[in-house]
């Protein structure tokens, strides 16, 4: 879970929080895509803490909730698993 600041005090605020609470927590600057200064990139919280206890420090501290996005199962044809070839095919057949 991340949680986006402006402010770079509430950031660290927030990371120590967590910190004194038992979390893991690191604070980033988040890079926008495009930008090239650093004036206005906002501060990354990442933790290791469940959602609702970030939450309720993103509501203090005025920032918003990022979630990580959920590793996705692999996609197949279907629910039956595809029958693969075990050799390769043979274009020329011998005499």
């Amino acid at each position: 879970m991340r949680g986006i600041f402006f402010d770079p005090d509430d950031a660290r605020a927030v990371a120590a929080r967590l910190e004194a609470d038992g979390w893991a927590a690191d604070v980033r600057r988040e890079r926008l895509a495009g930008e090239d200064d650093d004036e206005d990139h906002p501060w990354a919280v990442t933790t290791d803490a469940p959602s609702f206890v970030l939450d309720v420090l993103v509501d203090t501290y005025d920032g918003w909730l990022d979630p990580e996005p959920a590793d996705e199962p692999p996609r197949t044809g279907g629910t039956v698993p595809l029958d693969l070839p075990t050799a390769p095919e043979r274009l020329k057949r011998s005499p």
